[in-house]
C-alpha cells in the first residue's frame, strides 16, 4: 500500500529499478530556506552536481495527494515561487496527503519519503536539533527522532548554527545515531567549520562511509547516520563572528514572540540581513558541497 502513495519521475524510477545510485533532496530548503531566484538556481545546480557524481537526484515533495520522488522542472519552479506551501514533518504526512495541499518536506519528512522509495542517501544543508533554551521550551526538531529510526544517511554541514549543538549531539548519542566527521575531527556548525564539539569518528573517503553504513544496516541496527561535512574553507564564516549575529537574531525573535515553525525561517532571513547576504552565499556553498559528497557516497554504496 505504501507504494500507492508515491509517484516517481521517469529518471528516478529507472534508476531505482536498475539499481543505480540515487540521492534524496528536500524541498523545504527551496520553499522556506532561500529567496527567489537563488532557491531555484540552487535546486537546479544541486541536481546537476549529483548527476556529475554518477548518481540520480530525487527531490521530494508532496503534491496532489502523493509523495513525489523526483520533481519535474515545472514542479521545482512551483516550489520555488509559491507562497502557500506548507512545511511537512512526520506528523503532517497523513493530513497533507488527504488535503491535497502542496507540502515541502523537511529533513525528517524527506528521510521518510526516501526510505519508502528505497533511497539510502540524502543531501541537505544542516539538520534540525535541540533549540537554544530547549530545556525550557521543549523545542526539539523531529529530525533527531527520525535519524534514530529511519535508515537513511544524511549528508549535512552539521546542525544549524542557531541551535544548541551540545544538546543536539547528546540527543543523537542517546538514540544511537552515529555522527561521522567527513574529513574532520570537529563537528561543523553550518556556516562555520568549527563548533567546539567533536564527532564520534572520522572517515575520509566515500568508500569508508559506504562500508560503515552497509555494516550498520546489515546488523539490523535501525536508524540513520549524520555525515557531517564542513562547508568549504573559502566560503566558511568565522565561528565567533557568526555566533554574535545569531545571538542578536535570537533576541529579536524572542522580542517579537516568534515561535514554532516560524522561528527558523525568521532567523535565517535575519542572519542574512545582518551579514549583508554573506550567510546566504555560505548556505548555498555548503549545500553544493554536501550534494557532491552525497553523490559520491551513494555511488560507493552501489559499488
Amino acid at each position: 500500500m505504501k507504494s500507492a502513495h508515491l509517484t516517481f519521475t521517469e529518471e528516478v524510477r529507472d534508476a531505482l529499478e536498475t539499481n543505480k545510485p540515487v540521492v534524496a533532496l528536500e524541498t523545504t530548503i527551496i520553499s522556506h530556506g532561500m529567496p527567489y531566484p537563488q532557491n531555484i538556481d540552487m535546486a537546479r545546480k544541486v541536481e546537476q552536481i549529483i548527476r556529475d557524481q554518477g548518481a540520480v537526484p530525487a527531490t521530494i515533495g508532496i503534491m496532489e495527494g502523493k509523495i513525489k520522488i523526483g520533481l519535474t522542472e515545472n514542479e521545482l519552479e512551483l516550489f520555488a515561487t509559491r507562497r502557500d506551501i506548507e512545511k511537512v514533518s512526520r506528523r503532517d504526512f497523513a493530513y497533507m496527503l488527504t488535503s491535497g495541499k502542496i507540502g515541502a518536506t523537511t529533513v525528517a519528512a524527506t528521510m521518510i519519503g526516501a526510505s519508502l522509495a528505497g533511497i539510502q542517501v540524502f543531501a541537505t544543508g544542516g539538520i534540525g536539533g535541540v533549540h537554544r533554551e530547549g530545556e525550557v521550551t521543549m523545542d526539539v526538531s523531529a529530525d533527531l527522532t527520525e535519524l534514530a529510526q529511519t535508515n537513511v544517511a544524511v549528508v549535512c554541514a552539521g546542525a544549524k548554527s542557531i541551535l544548541d549543538i551540545g544538546r543536539t549531539l547528546e540527543y543523537l548519542e542517546t538514540h544511537g545515531v552515529p555522527v561521522v566527521g567527513y574529513r574532520t575531527d570537529e563537528f561543523p556548525s553550518f556556516y562555520s567549520r568549527q563548533s567546539g564539539y567533536g564527532v564520534d569518528f572520522r572517515l575520509d573517503s566515500p568508500e569508508e562511509v559506504a562500508l560503515m553504513l552497509q555494516r550498520k544496516w546489515e546488523l539490523g541496527i535501525d536508524g540513520g547516520a549524520v555525515i557531517a561535512n564542513p562547508v568549504p574553507e573559502a566560503s566558511a564564516l568565522q565561528h565567533g563572528e557568526i555566533e554574535g549575529v545569531i545571538r542578536q537574531a535570537l533576541d529579536e525573535a524572542k522580542e517579537r514572540r516568534i515561535t514554532g515553525k516560524k522561528v527558523t525561517p525568521f532567523l535565517l532571513d535575519r542572519i542574512k540581513q545582518l551579514t549583508g547576504g554573506q550567510s546566504l552565499e555560505t548556505n548555498i556553498a555548503l549545500v553544493y558541497h554536501n550534494a557532491e559528497v552525497a553523490g559520491q557516497i551513494a555511488a560507493a554504496l552501489k559499488r
